[in-house]
C-alpha cells in the first residue's frame, strides 16, 4: 500500500549494515587483508569467491540452534570458509573481521538524514543482527541520532525471525503498524515484514540484491535521504 495511504508512524527502524553503514565496502576491505600475501600463501580466492563461501556459513549457523553470539559465528564462519577452500585459519584473522565490521562508517548521507527524521520528531532505532559490543563502534559514528539499539544478542534470535522483531516492538512499545522499517536486506528484513506485516522501505544500493518473489516493499528509494522526500509526499514532515 502507498506510504501516502497510511498514517504518520511513531518509530523509524532501521537495518544497519548495508542501510546505514558500508558493510560490503568494509567486508571486502577486511577479507582483503586477511587474503593478504603475508597472510597466506598459493593460490588464493578472490574476496568475492571468499564471501561467498562465507555468507553461505555464516546465514546457516545463524539458523542452527542454540542461539551463538554474532562474534562466535564470525570465527566459526571464517574457520569454516578457510578450511573449505583449504588455507591456513589463524585466530587473528577473526580480530581482523570483527575489528573491521565495529570500524565499518556510514555511508556518506546517513548522519545528516538521520538528523533530518530526528528533528522532524521520528524516533529512531536500530534492529541488528550482531552484538552488542560490536555495533556499539558503528554506532557511535551516528551523531547521537539514534534513541534505541536491539540486537540479535538481546533477542536471542537473527533476522528473519519474528523473534527479534517481535523483541524490538515489545522494547519500543509499539505495534507493528505504528513502525516504518528501513532497510537494504531484501531476503532479511522483507521477509520479517513479508511474515509480520510492518511498512517497509527498501534501499536498493544497485547492490544487485533482489527482492523476494513473493513481496513488494511499500517504497523503494536508492539512498537514504531519499526517504526525507519520499516522507513530505506522504505527509509525514
Amino acid at each position: 500500500m502507498p506510504l501516502t495511504a497510511l498514517p504518520r508512524p511513531q518509530w523509524l527502524t532501521f537495518d544497519c549494515y548495508g542501510t546505514l553503514i558500508q558493510w560490503d565496502e568494509g567486508l571486502q576491505a577486511a577479507v582483503a587483508r586477511i587474503l593478504g600475501p603475508s597472510a597466506q600463501s598459493g593460490p588464493l580466492p578472490s574476496p568475492e569467491q571468499f564471501l561467498h563461501v562465507y555468507d553461505g556459513h555464516e546465514h546457516r549457523l545463524e539458523r542452527t540452534p542454540p542461539h551463538q553470539r554474532f562474534a562466535d559465528i564470525t570465527r566459526e564462519s571464517l574457520h569454516l570458509t578457510m578450511r573449505e577452500l583449504g588455507m591456513a585459519y589463524r585466530p587473528e584473522d577473526a580480530d581482523t573481521l570483527i575489528g573491521g565490521i565495529s570500524a565499518m562508517p556510514p555511508f556518506p548521507e546517513v548522519v545528516d538524514t538521520l538528523g533530518a527524521l530526528k528533528q522532524a520528531g521520528f524516533r529512531l532505532c536500530i534492529i541488528s543482527n550482531t552484538d552488542d559490543a560490536i555495533i556499539a563502534g558503528n554506532v557511535s559514528q551516528m551523531g547521537g541520532h539514534i534513541d534505541r539499539v536491539i540486537t540479535a544478542e538481546q533477542a536471542g534470535a537473527y533476522k528473519p525471525s519474528r523473534q527479534i522483531f517481535a523483541h524490538a516492538h515489545a522494547s519500543l512499545g509499539v505495534t507493528p503498524d505504528q513502525v516504518v522499517h528501513i532497510c537494504a536486506s531484501p531476503h532479511l528484513d522483507h521477509a520479517a515484514a513479508r511474515d509480520i506485516g510492518f511498512r517497509c522501505v527498501w534501499i536498493d544500493r544497485g547492490t544487485g540484491r533482489q527482492c523476494l518473489p513473493d513481496y513488494r516493499p511499500d517504497a523503494t528509494v536508492s539512498t537514504l535521504d531519499q526517504v526525507i522526500g519520499l516522507f513530505r509526499q506522504a505527509g509525514w514532515i
